[in-house]
């Protein structure tokens, strides 16, 4: 159910970014704004915050406005809105699923406070066990790997420079791969030589070309007086983005 949401909300912010005639950044992502409908289909929501952007342009420099925990801090530190403040946003999100922590807490410890650098920290040293949810851990043994390709997914989306970043259209396709290689066990699969080069043969493929709120500050680096936190309503009529199949 993680991976499935995960999936519909990257697919939908995708078609937000690349498949609308003027992209759309939605600046508030979050999992409060993730609904679930009765279907248990994921839908984006509350675009109260978001901006369209021009055709002839790839970032907009705006007053800052976000959610703690959430926030890009690129955005934050240049005030230069780009698709990838999305990514970032929705590589804590990735996280939340994959450790059932909230995204800023002071309960936790100062060093846990901020999911997002505590998940990279724990990545950086190679102890991913330490933080994931332990439902996840003690279920199907199969599903070790595709967490850690979640995991993976999320540690891209959280990198500090958004130009590293991937796009959530390289994002959604990453994770709708592992539902593939569910669906094609086969895929997965060693051929030997000759099968592979029978398969290539008929397919004709061998003709083909080849990232308490006195620690808010230390969390950005910044001041806190410069931040616009969002708790915007949504529009009159709230919108709702379904995941489109086709939007990638």
């Amino acid at each position: 159910m993680r991976l499935k949401i995960a999936i519909e909300t990257a697919g939908a912010i995708a078609y937000l970014h690349s498949s609308t005639s003027i992209s759309i950044i939605h600046r508030d992502i979050k999992t409060a704004n993730i609904l679930i409908d009765d279907n248990y289909i994921a839908k984006v929501s509350d675009f109260g915050a978001s901006r369209l952007v021009p055709i002839d342009k790839t970032q907009l420099t705006t007053l800052v406005q976000g959610t703690l925990g959430y926030l890009d801090p690129e955005y934050f530190h240049t005030s230069q809105l780009t698709e990838k403040s999305d990514v970032y946003s929705f590589g804590v999100v990735l996280a939340e699923l994959l450790t059932g922590e909230k995204a800023l807490s002071f309960d936790r410890s100062e060093n846990e406070r901020n999911l997002a650098l505590y998940f990279i920290s724990s990545m950086e040293e190679d102890d991913l066990l330490r933080i994931l949810d332990h439902n996840l851990i003690t279920s199907v043994e199969d599903n070790m790997e595709k967490i850690k390709v979640m995991a993976n997914v999320a540690k891209g989306c959280l990198r500090v420079r958004g130009e590293e970043r991937p796009t959530m259209k390289e994002v959604a396709s990453e994770l709708e791969g592992l539902i593939e290689r569910e669906l094609h066990p086969w895929g997965e699969e060693d051929l030997n030589v000759e099968e592979t080069e029978y398969l290539l043969e008929s397919s004709g493929l061998c003709n083909m070309g080849t990232t308490e709120i006195f620690n808010v500050c230390n969390i950005y680096g910044g001041s806190f007086s410069n931040i616009s936190v969002a708790r915007m309503e949504s529009l009159s009529n709230e919108i709702y983005l379904e995941s489109y199949g086709d939007g990638r």
